[in-house]
């Protein structure tokens, strides 16, 4: 039988596939045409729509030469996303790019329609003129037109930063509410305290499943690993978590107990990939807003204001974040009470940095991202529960280094360590006697932690 990581592999081919559901709108246009065929020998056309057979054949060639051109079109805009998104955005993103329904429900319908014109035009002959299927390509190519208009709409609105910033923390988001769910059904809990090494030391041998190919895991059935775990009164660790790239003959489970499952079994509960993928692993998500952030603080666009921008969407991410329990490993337990799957995970510290660092250190030397990274972590200090603060002053202490070192200058050091939720313009993005307000680099009433200047007072916008 197919394993769970087949099947698993299966599905994400089939979502990034460009070609199977318009081969499906191929097939269905060969079939309909048929029908149509059968249906203008059984009943007669309503008046208004007879066709002569010269006229019938010249506008179903039509039909199909359009649908080719109009297809040409539409591969020619994919060609032009790739070039947008590994120039400018980010390569990561065509993953989501890929799956977009629309796109396919376009190539499809311009598919179906030439197989069910080019199949009616076989019909045409000088005794029998398919007139309801003439006029149902017609109307097919209406169809076609009007998603093409809102395709296009779209594809010139969305292939934006801050657009495909907004799809991509949506998608992201949607990954940790399932998270939640399962935290709060009562089978996910923390597996070790703060500070504590993971994994935890477990009694009892244990066996190593080791994998030989090697890959990204991009994704768990972490159902069956527990079921199995039950089964054989075992308890099983995973040393790797979801996106960590494991090499061949690498540990893949830690098998705790005197039975061991078959290695085989378990290992097709586990599904490896050559790069990672968003179903299982919301922190990608945020891997793609820094990649996209990143990109236009390079030298070569040199667009902060792209990067401040998607500093919104980041700073919304964290937000979400920073609500749940996010921690370094979980365990899920059976119906008892025992514990079976020990499975690592992200910290607020891991999703905190990812999203900071290198927005940090590539846009050190830019006024609007400093004003605008300063604002994101006003605001999570004073929006997120004390638990979160150290790690939040922290990196506002790395934040008032990296602006020392970049902003010589006392007056534009002080104007890049006031925060602004616009970057510039903006003004302060928490008000004075905010809960938990504390100043630049986690110091109280407005002093600078590292820096040892205070930022002017603002009077104004």
């Amino acid at each position: 039988m197919m394993s769970w990581a087949t099947a698993f592999q299966l599905r994400q081919y089939v979502k990034a596939s460009l070609w199977i559901v318009p081969l499906l709108g191929f097939v269905f246009g060969a079939l309909l045409a048929d029908a149509a065929v059968w249906l203008d020998s059984n009943v007669d056309a309503p008046p208004g729509w007879e066709y002569s057979a010269s006229t019938a054949s010249s506008v179903l060639s039509s039909i199909v030469g359009a649908m080719i051109a109009l297809l040409g079109f539409v591969v020619t805009i994919g060609v032009l996303v790739v070039q947008q998104a590994t120039s400018t955005l980010s390569p990561r993103y065509m993953r989501l790019w890929y799956r977009d329904r629309l796109q396919k429900a376009v190539l499809a319908t311009f598919t179906g329609t030439f197989a069910f014109a080019f199949s009616l035009l076989r019909n045409v002959e000088a005794d029998f003129v398919p007139d309801i299927g003439v006029t149902l390509a017609g109307a097919a190519v209406a169809v076609s037109l009007m998603l093409l208009l809102i395709y296009l709409n779209r594809f010139i609105h969305n292939l934006r930063p801050v657009a495909i910033a907004s799809l991509v923390v949506r998608s992201g988001q949607s990954v940790l509410r399932r998270g939640t769910a399962l935290a709060e059904s009562g089978t996910l809990r923390p597996a070790v305290p703060g500070g504590e090494p993971f994994p935890p030391p477990l009694p009892g041998p244990v066996t190593l499943v080791r994998t030989e190919r090697g890959g990204t895991i991009q994704g768990l059935q972490v159902a069956r690993l527990r079921a199995a775990a039950e089964r054989y009164d075992c308890v099983l660790v995973l040393p790797h978590r979801i996106g960590d790239f494991v090499p061949p003959g690498a540990t893949l489970i830690e098998i705790h107990g005197t039975a061991p499952p078959d290695p085989p079994t378990l290992s097709g509960y586990i599904a490896l990939g050559v790069e990672r993928t968003i179903e299982q692993d919301p922190a990608f998500a945020l891997r793609i807003l820094v990649d996209i952030a990143i990109r236009a603080l390079s030298p070569a666009v040199n667009d902060p204001t792209t990067a401040v921008q998607v500093l919104n969407h980041i700073e919304a991410f964290l937000h979400t974040v920073g609500r749940m329990e996010p921690a370094r490993g979980y365990t899920l337990h059976d119906g008892r009470g025992r514990p079976r799957l020990v499975v690592p995970g992200r910290s607020w510290e891991d999703f905190l940095q990812l999203a900071v660092t290198e927005i940090r250190e590539y846009g050190s030397t830019s006024v609007q991202v400093c004003r605008r990274l300063r604002a994101v972590l006003d605001a999570l200090l004073a929006a997120l529960p004390d638990e979160r603060a150290v790690t939040v002053r922290t990196e506002l202490g790395l934040l008032d280094d990296s602006v020392r070192h970049a902003f010589t200058d006392p007056a534009r050091r002080a104007m890049a360590l006031t925060p602004d939720r616009q970057g510039i313009g903006g003004g302060s993005p928490v008000s004075p006697d905010a809960p938990g307000r504390t100043g630049p680099g986690g110091a109280p009433d407005g002093t600078i932690g590292h820096g040892g200047h205070r930022p002017p007072q603002q009077t104004g916008p």
